[in-house]
């Protein structure tokens, strides 16, 4: 988000392979320096990074450094005194207990972000952009009736075929694409539960027969090649026994869904992709969003 507002690119982020290198540096004209990031987790997230990298503003929510890497208040507060405020929130799914205040969508979050960074004419142009981008989808989708369910699934580390659900009705907004699309989540109609932080149940092949999606969207594969996504997700999955009860694995409906996080730039690159993907005859001819124009905006050309 601040990237989109010119804010400059992110000076750390939690995890490089979770970053879409690749959607920046695409874009015409702006630059964009992936090796100059500074990756927060390692052992954990040390204090030690912030003070490095001297940030007037922490675009985290601190409930995520208590919660996930053992910081408590005192340090939180250590932070904001010596070198400048937490502000966020995590928004990207709607299913932790903890979080117990205000949830916003991609876009309310985006418009607050605009307001620190004194940005609003930049976030205004996204806005007419995206607005441009859900009128061609609308009149672009298929009928209801005719858009599939949809599993969105993240391969468990080291498990085998083990996978955790998530939903994509919840509101959070990593999944903003699917809703968008007019995706029914398959999840909807079952008692599986939403992956979240004290809930990590897995689905195992069995589940997946009978849950059985008609389009099964893998994550952790964001960048990764339509080559490289084959040899390591879909090949495997087609050849396990079973695998075949699966009514996306037998008729090969299975796609990236790309990155956990996502600002309104790649938002916009998910979407197109996806759209894309499940409805190639309604999708192929339309072109979502103006790539040299989402660059223009970056650079201030608004």
């Amino acid at each position: 988000m601040a990237f989109a507002l010119g804010g400059g690119q992110t000076l750390g982020i939690q995890n490089h392979d979770r970053f879409a290198n690749e959607v920046f540096e695409n874009l015409p004209e702006v630059e964009f320096q992936a090796d100059e990031i500074m990756e927060l987790v390692g052992d954990g997230v040390s204090k030690e990074a912030f003070y490095k990298m001297d940030a007037d503003v922490h675009f985290i929510d601190p409930h995520i450094l208590r919660l996930w890497y053992d910081w408590d208040q005192a340090d939180i507060d250590e932070v904001t005194e010596n070198l400048g405020p937490f502000f966020g929130n995590f928004i990207r799914r709607h299913s932790d207990d903890w979080h117990d205040y205000r949830y916003y969508s991609l876009y309310e979050a985006f418009g607050v972000m605009a307001e620190v960074f004194q940005a609003q004419e930049r976030y205004q142009a996204f806005v007419d952009l995206h607005e441009r981008m859900r009128t061609l989808i609308n009149e672009s989708l298929p009928p209801a009736d005719q858009r599939p369910t949809a599993l969105l699934i993240f391969p468990a580390d080291g498990s085998g075929f083990q996978f955790y659900p998530f939903r994509f009705d919840d509101g959070g907004v990593s999944t903003k694409q699917w809703r968008e699309l007019g995706l029914t989540d398959a999840l909807a109609a079952t008692d599986v539960g939403h992956y979240s932080f004290s809930d990590r149940g897995t689905l195992d092949l069995e589940a997946l027969i009978e849950i059985d999606p008609e389009i099964l969207l893998v994550r952790n594969h964001g960048g990764a090649s339509e080559s490289e996504f084959q040899a390591e997700v879909v090949e495997p999955l087609q050849s396990e026994d079973g695998s075949n009860g699966v009514q996306a694995v037998q008729d090969g409906n299975i796609y990236n869904a790309g990155y956990l996080d996502q600002g309104p730039i790649i938002n916009f690159y998910h979407t197109d992709r996806a759209a894309k993907d499940i409805y190639p005859d309604s999708f192929e001819d339309v072109t979502l969003f103006d790539r040299e124009r989402v660059a223009e905006i970056v650079q201030g050309n608004i």
